[in-house]
């Protein structure tokens, strides 16, 4: 399994930037696909997540009402719409995905064991 993050970028408070993850390697139809992000000196958070069958999604309270995880399954990708950004939103953020995680475990890093590579959000004030 192999996921490629992209759609990074530097932006202005109170703009838009659309994040992709592109999977390959796997059918992903028992997946769960996350995000989840880390700033300077802080732990990596989660920040949403969906079920690849069924389109269950979760999100971090800092993020709900803002941000929107999406997927495509005939394109095996997974967008996080980022709406109304902040400066706090400035971060490395990474998808992950995991076979048959249970919903309850979705926010836990570890749980994860498929990775991207990190892109970055700036965001300035």
């Amino acid at each position: 399994v192999q996921l490629q993050a992209s759609g990074g970028g530097l932006v202005q408070a109170g703009d838009s930037l659309r994040l992709s993850c592109a999977a390959s390697g796997s059918s992903f139809s028992s997946y769960v696909m996350g995000w989840f992000r880390q700033a300077p000196g802080k732990e990596r958070e989660f920040v949403a997540a969906i079920r690849w069958s069924g389109g269950n999604t979760a999100y971090a309270d800092s993020v709900k009402g803002r941000f929107t995880i999406s997927k495509d399954m005939a394109k095996k990708t997974v967008w996080l719409q980022m709406n109304s950004l902040k400066s706090e939103d400035t971060a490395e953020y990474y998808c992950a995905a995991r076979a048959g995680l249970i919903w309850g475990r979705i926010r836990s890093e570890s749980d994860y064991n498929y990775w991207g590579q990190g892109t970055q959000v700036t965001v300035s004030s």
